[in-house]
């Protein structure tokens, strides 16, 4: 199988658990919910992504033959001199679009600890080491265990709370970008306070103005 990759960039981790950690970003072209055109933002399941998945133009990005290839790619981006398991984050997009086994046998097979970032609509296949999955409202909602569940919030028609329960080691809520960002944070922080549960989840990266 053939992949097709927006970017591949080294970087810190932003958000969630492994928050401030080294890692390499494989960022899959093409997503179930938008096609990534702003023409189409309006009629999508997602409105509020603010991530450019569309084509293979980005940093490190192409269309890779085959999953020796491609994990190649990968481990050009973490450094030589480490002697700690290169830690890749495959997101997208939507990764399980295009993630099977054969990439995740050969990530492991060079070492690599493997995340995934995914909406939960697809069942993630087994071998992945770390799975997030953020759950978009009007989406079918297919992979609901996991490491940690993060909530962009408020999406009308989802309740935090119905969400609770669900085989996750963590749950976070992640203030919902766009012009009422700051009112969204304070919505988030409350939420917060008012049910321990839920751990806030703030985007560091985007403060720190790295990938």
């Amino acid at each position: 199988m053939s992949y097709a990759v927006k970017e591949i960039f080294y970087t810190l981790q932003g958000e969630g658990a492994n928050t401030g950690r080294p890692a390499v970003f494989c960022r899959f072209a093409g997503c179930n919910l938008w096609s990534g055109r702003e023409e189409d933002r309006a009629k999508s399941i997602c409105q509020f992504c603010d991530t450019d998945f569309v084509g293979v133009n980005g940093t490190g990005g192409d269309r890779f033959p085959n999953a020796g290839a491609l994990a190649s790619a990968i481990l050009q981006k973490w450094p030589s001199h480490s002697r700690r398991k290169p830690f890749v984050v495959l997101t997208g997009g939507e990764p399980l679009l295009q993630l099977d086994p054969e990439i995740i046998s050969e990530l492991h097979r060079q070492a690599c600890e493997i995340a995934i970032e995914t909406n939960g609509t697809i069942a993630a296949p087994s071998g992945i080491d770390w799975i997030c999955v953020s759950p978009k409202a009007g989406a079918e909602f297919v992979q609901k265990s996991g490491n940690e569940l993060k909530l962009v919030y408020p999406q009308a028609g989802l309740d935090p709370a119905s969400l609770l329960g669900l085989p996750f080691e963590h749950y976070f809520l992640s203030p919902k970008d766009g012009p009422d960002r700051a009112k969204n944070t304070e919505l988030c922080v409350q939420y917060c306070l008012g049910d321990p549960r839920w751990r806030f989840n703030l985007q560091t990266h985007k403060f720190l103005g790295i990938p």
